[in-house]
């Protein structure tokens, strides 16, 4: 029996997961336990998603467990043990605005219950892939220090930029203001890499720009694409956060994420890390997103701009992806941002 372990199983990523290796004829485990409806309100809630993926998948089960609970994930690995053959860790606390106004709630789960994952990895089944849903907050602001100049509709780089093509993984995470969010993911980072490099599990870091995708529970404080065409299609008014909504993000859809945890899992490697987004291939600002909304449903956003933007966002951030394809040159995105956004409608009007 091969057995897939994915933590956040209801998420965007986490569901995306669990579909993918079900298909592929793995056994999995889900670890969720909703937390998104405590965070973000009833409207972020995964019920719906869960419900889905029972229904889908019939060799899955999710638990619903709190990561930060070791004694309970032991009980699950201990049960498995060498019949686990990957983990997919993509349980977090997401939240920038929340990890600040509770930090011992963000760090116990983002970093302490990656830690206990890692240790029953170690314990159980040390030759399986650990693969871990990190984020590009771990370089903090430092992305703001870089040269951009304001265009119609987004802040941009010369093309003669060293970083034109995207931030690589040796751009440095010191020296800047990261959130509180930020900070506990790059320990969970830190640990996962420390975890491949000194003791030798096969793990791997995937530095997410904007993830997203029709299982995306979007919510004002987190997964922009989703909640601006929520937002649209029942006409709510929209706030863009700082930085006149010029602020470029790169787009990668959940299965294109998803492939890259495929390509990993057959060809693992020790205490890797790869930048992981849209790149130049899929990105837009903020503005440009509501656009390409408006152009589509032919419904006019309401919108209005907020002048003070959240401590450690990115003015401009697109993924550079080359090591990742150095790596695994089989990998190809399927999705650029438009393509997302329309699937985004698409699904968003069928469940309205």
């Amino acid at each position: 029996m091969s057995l897939a372990i994915i933590t956040g199983s209801t998420g965007l990523v986490g569901s995306e997961t669990v579909n993918f290796f079900h298909d592929k004829g793995f056994d999995v485990i889900g670890i969720d336990n909703n937390y998104r409806k405590f965070f973000f309100g009833n409207n972020a809630s995964t019920t719906w998603v869960k419900k889905n993926l029972i229904k889908r998948n019939k060799n899955f089960k999710n638990f619903s467990i709190d990561i930060r609970s070791f004694d309970k994930l032991n009980k699950i690995f201990k049960k498995y043990k060498k019949n686990i053959s990957v983990i997919v860790h993509c349980a977090a606390q997401p939240s920038h605005d929340y990890g600040k106004n509770f930090p011992f709630l963000d760090f116990s789960i983002n970093a302490s219950g990656t830690l206990n994952l890692l240790e029953l990895t170690k314990k159980y089944c040390p030759d399986s892939p650990f693969i871990f849903m990190s984020t590009n907050k771990v370089y903090g602001d430092n992305p703001n220090k870089l040269k951009i100049f304001e265009k119609k509709t987004r802040w941009e780089l010369s093309e003669k930029d060293k970083n034109f093509k995207g931030i690589s993984e040796s751009f440095s995470i010191d020296n800047a203001t990261h959130s509180f969010f930020g900070v506990s993911k790059t320990y969970a980072d830190l640990i996962v890499q420390e975890y491949g490099k000194n003791i030798g599990l096969k793990t791997v870091c995937f530095r997410g720009g904007c993830i997203t995708g029709p299982n995306h529970s979007g919510a004002s404080l987190h997964g922009f694409l989703s909640y601006l065409v929520k937002s649209s299609l029942i006409q709510k008014k929209y706030n863009l956060i700082g930085y006149k909504g010029k602020q470029v993000r790169d787009n990668l859809h959940s299965n294109d994420l998803v492939n890259c945890f495929w390509e990993f899992y057959k060809k693992p490697r020790s205490g890797e890390v790869y930048n992981m987004g849209g790149g130049r291939y899929s990105n837009c600002s903020i503005l440009e997103a509501l656009n390409i909304v408006e152009d589509i449903t032919k419904i006019k956003i309401k919108r209005k701009i907020l002048k003070t933007p959240r401590v450690g966002d990115h003015i401009w951030y697109i993924s550079n992806l080359n090591k990742f394809k150095k790596h695994y040159p089989k990998w190809r995105q399927k999705y650029n941002t438009k393509k997302i956004i329309k699937e985004l409608i698409n699904y968003s009007s069928y469940e309205l």
